[in-house]
């Protein structure tokens, strides 16, 4: 797939998955599993990831050649492509579940 047709996720990471401390190292965390995740699931995402200070922003936001998707047409875009948007989703949680381990043990 082309890169002006891969989908871009935004994912927010909330600081308070760190732990109590986690406003010190989300940053940081951010930088690494950015690292990390350009080689998930490359065949159809573009990943950026990016501490969620402002809570009012949702946490993933999809978007194809930089026009903003809504949740529905996100849906239906992966419908498009044979995938599910929620298998999807809980793939990628479950990658940031194993990096964030990752980071706190190393910490």
């Amino acid at each position: 797939m082309s890169v002006e047709r891969k989908i871009a996720v935004l994912c927010r990471v909330e600081p308070g998955c760190l732990g109590p401390d986690g406003s010190d190292h989300i940053e940081a965390f951010c930088a690494l599993a950015q690292r990390a995740m350009q080689y998930f699931d490359v065949d159809v995402a573009t990943w950026i990831l990016t501490p969620r200070y402002d809570k009012t922003l949702e946490e993933m936001q999809y978007s194809v050649a930089n026009k903003l998707l809504s949740h529905a047409q996100a849906t239906q875009y992966f419908t498009l492509i044979g995938r599910d948007i929620d298998a999807f989703e809980e793939r990628f949680q479950d990658k940031l579940t194993s990096l964030i381990n990752l980071y706190l043990a190393r910490k």
